[in-house]
């Protein structure tokens, strides 16, 4: 699927449609993404900032999919952990950026070559429009050949 189609889909997701969160880009070779989360009255929290889990949702699939559409068919690719440290009230509209290194496409491939598990740590910061970290998040991807590949 081309990456400008398949950024649709993604942003009439009802977990992304319903809490705001908007895919504004996946690159043509989906080596990158970039997320906000708009702050609305339907998604703070008690204390008037971005709800924790939205923050979380924003970064969940990402690094997954990037992984999966650069490594091809080849191979099963899954989330297997993650984690969120917060770092600060989100009172604004905030963003994520996701830029997958094509030496880490090229270790994956190499690691995953004799058919073993592979696991992988990456970490995404989501930040305001100015900078500011509001949340780090850490998310370890599952890399393994399928057998039929080896």
């Amino acid at each position: 699927m081309k990456a400008s189609t398949f950024r649709r889909v993604l942003n009439l997701w009802p977990p992304f449609l319903f809490n705001s969160i908007r895919v504004q880009s996946i690159s043509a070779d989906y080596s990158e993404a970039k997320v906000v989360l708009r702050l609305r009255p339907w998604n703070r929290n008690y204390v008037r900032s971005q709800f924790g889990g939205n923050l979380f949702a924003m970064t969940d699939p990402f690094w997954m999919l990037l992984v999966m559409h650069q490594l091809g068919n080849d191979y099963f690719v899954w989330d297997k952990a993650g984690a969120i440290d917060f770092v600060a009230p989100g009172r604004e509209d905030v963003y994520a950026h996701f830029k997958l290194d094509p030496a880490v496409v090229d270790q994956l491939r190499a690691e995953a070559a004799d058919g073993s598990k592979v696991l992988h740590w990456f970490e995404t910061d989501v930040v305001t429009a100015s900078g500011e970290v509001i949340a780090r998040v850490r998310k370890q991807v599952y890399v393994r050949l399928k057998p039929k590949a080896r």
